[in-house]
C-alpha cells in the first residue's frame, strides 16, 4: 500500500522507519539482515512511487526515526553499522536501479546517518564538558535549517537528553526554539 506510506500524512511513514531501525540495531544477525533488506525494500518502493525521482518521503523520516532513537535508545555501535553496510550493498547490487539515481540517494542517507552518529559519538566524548555538549547538539540542530522537521526532531531529542539529566532550562530553551520555528511555519501559510 505505497500511497498510505508515501502521500498525505508522514506518521505511518515515519512510525514504520522508526520501528525497522529499531531492529536495524538489533543483536541477532539475522534480524539486522532482515530488517536492513525491509528498509532497502521500503525505500525502493519509495523511489519507485515518485516515478524514480527521489525518496525523499523515506530519507526524511529515517533521518528523523535516528534522531528519535539516538534519545530513546542509543543507537550507533557496530551492529547498526552493519546494517547501514547491508543496504548499501543491496543499492549497489541491484541491477534493476544500476541506470538511475538511487544507489546514491541510498549512499546519500547513509552517509547523512553516518554525519549524525559520529556527531553524537562526539556528544558523548563531552558528556562532562557542558559548553562543548551544547555547541555540538546545536550545530547539529543548525545542520537541519534548511529542513524544519528534521531541526524540529532534533532540538526535541535534544529536551529529552536535557530533562534526563535535569537540565530544565535547557529543555524549555529547546522547546521555545520548536515552537518559534512552528510559528514561523504558521505564518508562511497564512
Amino acid at each position: 500500500f505505497p500511497s498510505a506510506f508515501f502521500q498525505g500524512q508522514a506518521d505511518l511513514c515515519g512510525s514504520l522507519c522508526y520501528e525497522i531501525l529499531k531492529c536495524c540495531n538489533h543483536r541477532s544477525r539475522s534480524t539486522q539482515t532482515e530488517a536492513s533488506a525491509l528498509l532497502y525494500f521500503f525505500m525502493r518502493k519509495n523511489f519507485e512511487f515518485n516515478k524514480q525521482k527521489s525518496i525523499v518521503r523515506s530519507h526524511l523520516q529515517l533521518i528523523k526515526a535516528v534522531s528519535q532513537l539516538i534519545a530513546d535508545a542509543g543507537i550507533g555501535g557496530s551492529r547498526f553499522q552493519h546494517s547501514l553496510a547491508i543496504i548499501n550493498n543491496f543499492a549497489n547490487g541491484d541491477k534493476q536501479m544500476k541506470n538511475v539515481n538511487f544507489p546514491a540517494e541510498v549512499k546519500d542517507l547513509t552517509k547523512r546517518i553516518r554525519t549524525v552518529l559520529m556527531a553524537t559519538a562526539q556528544m558523548k566524548e563531552h558528556e562532562k564538558d557542558p559548553e562543548m555538549l551544547v555547541d555540538l547538539q546545536y550545530s547539529l540542530a543548525n545542520s537541519y535549517a534548511s529542513t524544519p522537521e528534521l531541526r524540529r526532531t532534533w532540538l526535541e531529542s535534544m529536551a529529552k537528553i536535557h530533562a534526563r539529566n535535569g537540565d530544565l532550562s535547557e529543555a524549555a530553551m529547546c522547546y521555545i526554539h520548536i515552537a518559534a520555528l512552528i510559528a514561523e511555519y504558521l505564518k508562511r501559510k497564512g
